[in-house]
């Protein structure tokens, strides 16, 4: 599966922190349930890789690891089983060893140097973080207009109130949010319903 596959699984890729191992299945097993099947890990806590490992025996889930920024934090994330990587920022080394490892790879682009630099490695699809703070949709909308090849999954500031409004815009092709998967135990339930809710946004 290709990174331009993975961003297409559903409107919203859920932005993950998980503190106790323990939560990651049923947290993973709640947002399946409601329709979203790519699931981002950020690498920002000590359960993360545990957390990946333990999310990936979910059925129907794809899981990734985020928060990666270099080549050792890329190896640690597949042996943990991550089937894409998502990273704040665009390095060359990490960009080749992802291309080297054949791992999907969302790296994260604020400008159009970004951007261009990520072509210039062979790639097309982006994050674009953090949203809001980088000037919100005109300025995505400004950034991409020389770039017709280039794909985003907005992340950061995104939530249920302003997603449609980002995913009406065509070269946007998901976004990234932390609204759907909260921080520590969950009420599966709950969390299935704003997955659900999440997953019928459409433009």
């Amino acid at each position: 599966m290709n990174i331009e596959n993975i961003m297409r699984l559903a409107p919203v890729v859920p932005v993950i922190v998980v503190d106790e191992v323990e939560h990651a299945v049923p947290l993973a097993q709640a947002l399946v349930a409601g329709g979203l099947t790519a699931l981002e890990v950020t690498l920002r806590t000590p359960a993360a890789l545990e957390a990946i490992a333990a999310m990936k025996q979910v059925p129907g889930a794809i899981v990734g690891a985020g928060t990666v920024t270099n080549p050792r934090e890329l190896d640690a994330a597949l042996k943990a089983g991550a089937e894409f990587i998502v990273s704040p920022g665009l390095t060359e080394p990490l960009t080749n060893a992802c291309i080297s490892n054949n791992a999907p790879f969302l790296p994260g682009t604020a400008n159009a140097g970004d951007i261009m630099r990520g072509m210039d490695l062979g790639l097309s699809h982006f994050k674009f973080f953090p949203a809001m703070a980088a000037g919100g949709l005109p300025a995505l909308k400004a950034l991409a207009a020389p770039f017709g090849d280039a794909k985003f999954c907005p992340t950061g500031g995104i939530n249920l109130q302003n997603a449609a409004d980002w995913l009406g815009f065509a070269p946007v092709l998901c976004v990234g949010g932390s609204w759907v998967a909260p921080r520590g135990a969950i009420d599966p339930a709950m969390v299935t319903a704003l997955a659900t809710e999440a997953a019928a946004l459409t433009s």
